[in-house]
């Protein structure tokens, strides 16, 4: 089957449509990428979970959502001497880095809230960096006992990076997702990449469904590195859309990139990207939905839910939401209509 053909997929399996997915788990409500987050998301009735993944000194795949770890462990505090500086996707970053730790010494660490000073610390210190093994585990457990369909929707980090240092992230991930029965199209798991060089290596190394990330400004990295000078603008144009509809089953775009934003925080009036993803038989499953005054325009009100509606009554395929417990709400406000 080609990619992109056929966009109901995104629910197979008994899947409801349009998709919740839990962006970096209940991110929410538990420190991002941990076992608690995911298991939240689950209980709140998340159709997907999200893991970011980075690589290990030692070759493992973890749930993190930069390689630079600092901001969401204690590792400045358990390993002050490992700070360093590199450059990653052409910036220079001081910090701790997965790379140059092992899995032993990264589960010593313990997570922390990325957002302190929205979200509290409550849960600071209560929880390890999860191996993508451990996380499909999750899945597999949670999906027996809840009996109902329930997938992994999983990001390749800074895939050019990682090559560069001999740590490819794509051919373990295809591997570990076929070890744990993800192998078709209509399987429940998703691949992402902001990096189409990373989706067009896993698109010859697995079938499973891939989804072209689309940022509001800038580039692709591994494409600025190729010479190849496009932006993310010019991806979501309908040439864009098609020959992204070449290796992938659908687009992860920013939300402003369906509803903008004027230099005034006001809303505009939305794009036709939307429709134009669909008339290329791509996906659209946009990205993040936050309850917090600082991401929700304020026309909204303070409602996130009613933010979510209107992208859902647009016809979006799915959302990705640090609450999946609202997304829910605003899915299943949108389904009774």
């Amino acid at each position: 089957m080609m990619a992109g053909a056929l966009p109901q997929l995104a629910w197979g399996d008994g899947f409801p449509a349009p998709l919740v997915i839990a962006h970096r788990g209940a991110s929410g409500y538990r420190p991002e990428h941990t076992l608690a987050a995911y298991e939240l998301a689950i209980a709140q009735g998340a159709d997907y979970i999200e893991p970011d993944l980075v690589a290990t000194k030692d070759g493992v795949l973890i749930a993190r959502h930069e390689n630079e770890i600092s901001g969401t462990t204690d590792v400045a505090t358990r390993f002050p001497q490992r700070q360093r500086s590199q450059k990653i996707d052409g910036q220079t970053v001081a910090g701790w880095f997965s790379e140059d730790f092992t899995l032993a010494e990264l589960k010593t660490l313990r997570a922390r809230e990325r957002l302190p000073n929205l979200r509290g610390t409550a849960h600071d210190g209560q929880f390890a960096i999860p191996t993508l093994t451990e996380i499909l585990e999750l899945v597999a457990r949670k999906r027996r006992e809840l009996g109902r369909p329930l997938g992994v929707y999983i990001e390749t980090k800074h895939p050019t990076h990682f090559a560069s240092i001999g740590l490819p992230l794509e051919e373990k991930l295809a591997r570990a997702l076929a070890a744990a029965g993800y192998t078709r199209p209509t399987d429940p798991a998703f691949i992402e990449s902001f990096e189409p060089t990373s989706l067009r290596k896993l698109h010859k190394l697995t079938r499973l469904r891939l989804i072209q990330l689309i940022d509001d400004s800038g580039a692709p990295w591994d494409l600025a590195t190729q010479g190849d000078r496009r932006t993310f603008h010019e991806l979501v144009l309908p040439a864009g859309l098609k020959e992204i509809a070449g290796y992938a089953s659908g687009i992860g775009p920013s939300k402003v990139l369906i509803v903008p934003v004027d230099k005034n925080g006001q809303l505009m009036a939305p794009t036709a990207l939307v429709q134009d993803a669909h008339a290329a038989k791509l996906l659209v499953h946009p990205w993040t939905f936050r309850r917090e005054s600082q991401f929700l325009p304020a026309e909204y009100s303070g409602d996130a839910v009613a933010e979510m509606v209107q992208f859902y009554r647009l016809g979006v395929d799915g959302l990705f939401s640090d609450f999946p417990d609202l997304a829910r709400t605003a899915r299943d406000s949108v389904r009774k209509k």
